[in-house]
């Protein structure tokens, strides 16, 4: 259980699931959904994580969440939009998301049906994400680099998993796949609004005097003097690393201090 619950802070699942702006009532701490997400193809309604067997997760198999996390297939079989990071949650240990799935499941039950996406075209989108996810698609569960610290691996596998700081942090190509020859080195804001900077070099461009700044600025972000981490959504961001254990965060430091 206290896995589920670190990988969910991890993850920042609470950011995108909050409860909507008309949920009267639902306690705004529980991932109960709806909060809209505006982006360039549509607005997205996420939906309730709350065990609730009418509206939330309640009737779900392990197996269904796990293929929603890690292989964007919706309890009916559709595939699921990429607003949903599971192209980057592909890349984590089995157990680790059945564990989120079991942390999801300790939590109060609340019904609240979210409302439907609001993109243009759902089936046409739909099925052509099918053929995106051929050419876009890396499946590949994250493996240790044996050259490499056990702290730096840990921290890799939190960046590029739970934490999807690729989906934000990397540019896009023609197809709207991820540019790994640009891998976390910043682009256009995937709301469409604004840019979103590199995580590379952040130590030589002078952003940070070493590792452990990096661990300081993620633990407690503007308040104690680290600027620009409350713009474009790196607020809730902060918040959420700073809930993690302290050696998850100096991992995750380690791995971008690391990035040249």
């Amino acid at each position: 259980m206290r896995n589920g619950e670190r990988l969910y802070n991890a993850a920042g699942c609470h950011s995108c699931h909050l409860p909507g702006p008309d949920a009267a009532g639902i306690d705004g701490a529980l991932p109960a959904g709806g909060a809209p997400l505006k982006t360039p193809v549509g607005t997205f309604y996420p939906p309730n994580l709350t065990p609730d067997p009418e509206t939330g997760l309640g009737n779900w198999t392990d197996l269904e969440f796990v293929n929603a996390m890690q292989r964007g297939i919706g309890k009916s079989g559709r595939h699921l939009m990429p607003a949903f990071p599971y192209t980057s949650y592909a890349h984590m240990k089995r157990e680790d998301v059945i564990d989120i799935r079991a942390y999801l499941a300790s939590l109060p039950p609340v019904k609240n049906a979210t409302r439907p996406q609001e993109v243009p075209l759902q089936p046409v989108v739909r099925r052509g994400i099918g053929l995106w996810k051929l050419i876009g698609f890396d499946s590949a569960i994250t493996q240790p680099d044996a050259g490499q610290t056990d702290s730096w691996n840990l921290g890799r596998s939190l960046v590029d998993g739970p934490g999807h700081c690729n989906e934000c942090h990397t540019p896009r190509t023609a197809f709207m796949t991820s540019d790994m020859s640009r891998y976390l080195a910043g682009g256009p804001h995937p709301e469409g609004d604004g840019k979103v900077p590199s995580l590379r070099g952040l130590i030589e461009r002078g952003r940070y005097k070493d590792a452990n700044d990096i661990k300081l600025a993620l633990q407690n972000g503007e308040l104690l003097g680290y600027d620009k981490l409350s713009s474009g959504g790196m607020g809730k961001v902060q918040t959420n690393m700073s809930k993690l254990p302290d050696a998850d965060v100096a991992a995750i430091a380690e791995y971008l201090a690391s990035l040249k």
